[in-house]
C-alpha cells in the first residue's frame, strides 16, 4: 500500500512538472530525468523520433553516453533489431544489448546491457519512444514495465499538449502576419482586404511558397523601409 502510494505521489509530481516545462525541448529533457528517478533499475533514458523508413533521431538523452550509442549504431530506439516491433507493440524489453544487431562491442563498451522501448505517440509514418537503460542485463521486470508504462502515459499526454499549444500559438503568429501583409498591400495597392488577399494566395501558389513565409517577407521588407 505504501508502495503505491509512493508511486502516486512520484507520478502526480513528475505529470505537475511535465505540464510546468517550457516547450517540447524542454518537456523532453525533464522527462527523461525524471523516468530514470521513478522507473526501477532505468539508470539512463532517452527521447527518439522513429520513422518507418528506418531513420531514428534521439532528441533527449539523460547522458552522452545515450546519444553516443544512438549515433554510433544508429539505434536511437534501443535496438534496430526490436525497433520494427514498436510499430505493433507498445513495450519492447530487450534483455541483453550486447546481442544487439551486429553492435555488442559498441554496446558493451557504453555500459549499457539491458532495455525497456515505451512507444509514447505516433501514426503510420514514425512514433515517439521512450527507451530506458540499464547497466544490468535483464534488469526490467513487470514492476519496471508498469510503473514505465504509466509514466509514459503521462508524459504522453504532457507532450500532445504542448503540441497542441505550440500549434496554436503559430496558428496565431500566422493570422497576425498574413494580416499585416495584407494591410500594408491594401494601403500600397489601393486595393481592398480581398483582393490583398488573393493577391497573397497566388504568389504563394506561383511561388510554390507558405503563405505564411511570403507574409513574412512583405511584413519583414516593410519594416527596413
Amino acid at each position: 500500500m505504501g508502495s503505491s502510494a509512493s508511486l502516486a505521489e512520484s507520478l502526480a509530481a513528475a505529470a505537475t512538472a511535465l505540464h510546468e516545462a517550457e516547450g517540447r525541448a524542454e518537456t523532453a529533457r525533464l522527462a527523461v530525468r525524471l523516468a530514470t528517478e521513478i522507473v526501477p533499475d532505468a539508470d539512463q533514458a532517452g527521447i527518439s523520433l522513429v520513422e518507418r523508413a528506418g531513420r531514428a533521431r534521439t532528441v533527449a538523452w539523460t547522458d552522452e553516453v545515450v546519444r553516443a550509442v544512438d549515433a554510433v549504431t544508429s539505434c536511437g530506439a534501443g535496438c534496430a533489431v526490436r525497433r520494427p516491433e514498436m510499430w505493433t507493440s507498445p513495450v519492447v524489453r530487450v534483455e541483453d544489448l550486447t546481442a544487439c544487431d551486429g553492435h555488442g562491442p559498441v554496446l558493451a563498451g557504453s555500459g549499457l546491457r539491458s532495455a525497456l522501448l515505451l512507444r509514447l505517440r505516433g501514426h503510420q509514418r514514425r512514433f515517439s519512444v521512450l527507451t530506458l537503460y540499464s547497466r544490468e542485463a535483464g534488469a526490467f521486470d513487470d514492476v519496471s514495465v508498469r510503473t514505465g508504462r504509466l509514466f509514459s502515459a503521462h508524459l504522453g499526454i504532457a507532450l500532445e499538449s504542448v503540441e497542441v499549444q505550440e500549434q496554436l500559438a503559430e496558428a496565431m503568429h500566422t493570422r497576425d502576419v498574413i494580416g499585416q501583409a495584407t494591410g500594408i498591400l491594401m494601403g500600397r495597392m489601393n486595393i481592398d482586404a480581398a483582393q490583398a488577399f488573393d493577391r497573397l494566395v497566388r504568389a504563394s501558389q506561383k511561388g510554390n511558397v507558405k503563405l505564411r513565409d511570403i507574409a513574412s517577407r512583405i511584413v519583414e521588407v516593410r519594416a527596413t523601409e
